[in-house]
């Protein structure tokens, strides 16, 4: 019997982190938590029938590269999130988009919530 893959996504789940972006000077001296949650859609057939790291998505690599741009200072999120769903894709020719979900968990506007935040879907 034949089977199709409905769905081919990696996701990696409410990732935290401290970082310095913010429009505000003092957001950018202080920093702020931050969470990442990533899914990236890719053909996982490879890796499946392979069982072999080399045909997937690895999220051990994705974690480092969305680090290494969660330290990279904007004054925006949307600009982080964007440059975390560009730099996966750019890193991962196997994917076929990234969607990006950013969260600064307390942002500065006097509002007792659990966060701003921004989402960026982006595809080849």
């Amino acid at each position: 019997m034949n089977y199709n893959i409905a769905s081919n996504y990696m996701t990696l789940r409410n990732l935290r982190f401290h970082a310095y972006h913010g429009v505000l000077e003092q957001e950018r001296i202080v920093g702020n938590d931050y969470e990442v949650s990533v899914r990236m859609s890719y053909d996982m057939r490879r890796a499946i029938a392979t069982d072999d790291v080399a045909n997937a998505l690895n999220y051990a690599e994705a974690y480092e590269i969305i680090k290494r741009v969660m330290m990279q200072p904007s004054r925006l999120i949307e600009r982080v999130a964007w440059r975390i769903a560009k730099t996966l894709l750019d890193e991962f020719p196997m994917a076929r988009n990234a969607e990006v979900t950013l969260v600064k968990l307390n942002p500065p506007m006097g509002a007792d919530c659990d966060g701003a935040e921004v989402r960026i879907k982006v595809k080849r």
